[in-house]
């Protein structure tokens, strides 16, 4: 029985032949492996080269190899995949790309691939990277607790989506024996889009607009995917973003931007000092904290306290510098840091001269 033969059928299957080194007699092949005729193949190869995923030579008995675009996935059991093996053999020299954005495709790649393999409890991993009309593509996918539960029972988190805010601090980790908590900051920073779907949530940091969203999808459970997205011709280098999170001679991870609005659960209004000390838990890693305040129109007097008077007076050496804040949450600012001034002068004092 012949069966209809679509594109992405014949783009994978022979990507993975060619990929094998078995690129001869292509056609026929594919012909045999989808069971449908000689002409439907050759038809199948002929606009897989028009859409630039093959290139052909010699005449009426082609030989092809791989075009502009391209596109690798594999599948790996977990755990036990070694992200540096699989990077430097199944996917690395097949994408000819700018080194700069090679040595991003490289940290994002292994760095999820990793975290699959050490956190997600899954039995399998899916990587895909794909190069399709200038853009690089990396998506890793496995099928274990989803990375905001796992978090949220790390930290007893009372909601899933309250992991979505340790992620953006930086420096959290379940295994912190093994890992630095630094492999998500700084991935998220390095491409244009990074993306995480878990657990029915969805998290999307952009760097072109340096928005953070969070979004309530329906979507399993359970498994995690990592999205990440950049132009092949970016001038980005990894040593950018780290040199700009870093300080020091030793070059620490000491400077992060967090969303404030990521403290938010639902639509709720940031007012109490609960949620200003979910926002400042371990802010006391950092020497600099930027509190990013875009979509936050307004905030409590509790809550500003928390932060700007107590977690202050009781952590001098944490800058906390916000940004994007509007008249109205300034203005509650200033005031918790007036309260704080004005309490940490001593009191009592004569300066009569008797």
């Amino acid at each position: 029985m012949r069966v209809k033969l679509t594109v992405q059928q014949a783009r994978r299957w022979v990507t993975r032949e060619i990929v094998a080194g078995n690129d001869a007699h292509l056609s026929s092949r594919l012909a045999d492996q989808f069971q449908v005729s000689r002409v439907t193949a050759a038809n199948s190869l002929r606009k897989l080269v028009n859409d630039g995923w093959l290139e052909s030579s010699g005449g009426t008995r082609p030989t092809y190899r791989l075009g502009r675009n391209r596109e690798i996935a594999e599948t790996f059991s977990l755990p036990g995949v070694d992200e540096h093996i699989v990077w430097e053999h199944k996917f690395r020299p097949w994408f000819d790309l700018p080194q700069n954005v090679l040595g991003i495709a490289h940290h994002g790649f292994t760095e999820m691939l990793n975290n699959a393999n050490d956190h997600s409890g899954g039995q399998f991993v899916t990587v895909l990277m794909r190069l399709y009309e200038g853009n690089l593509v990396v998506a890793v996918l496995d099928n274990g607790i989803g990375i905001f539960e796992k978090i949220a029972q790390a930290m007893d988190l009372p909601d899933r989506r309250l992991a979505i805010l340790e992620l953006s601090k930086g420096k959290f980790t379940t295994d912190p024996a093994n890992h630095s908590g630094e492999g998500i900051f700084f991935t998220s920073r390095m491409f244009d889009q990074f993306q995480i779907e878990a657990n029915g949530l969805h998290y999307d940091h952009d760097v072109r607009d340096k928005h953070d969203w969070l979004l309530e999808i329906d979507r399993p459970a359970t498994g995690t995917i990592v999205y990440m997205s950049i132009p092949a011709n970016s001038q980005r280098r990894a040593r950018e973003v780290f040199d700009e999170y870093t300080t020091g001679d030793n070059f620490g991870f000491d400077k992060t931007v967090v969303p404030v609005r990521l403290a938010r659960i639902g639509n709720e209004n940031l007012v109490s000092r609960s949620q200003a000390k979910r926002l400042v838990a371990r802010f006391e890693g950092f020497k600099t904290v930027l509190l990013d305040f875009t979509g936050v129109d307004e905030i409590g007097q509790a809550f500003a306290d928390e932060i700007f008077r107590v977690f202050a007076n009781l952590h001098p050496a944490v800058a906390l510098v916000e940004i994007h804040a509007s008249p109205d949450v300034e203005r509650m600012i200033i005031r918790a840091r007036t309260a704080g001034i004005l309490a940490a002068q001593p009191h009592g004092s004569d300066d009569s001269g008797m």
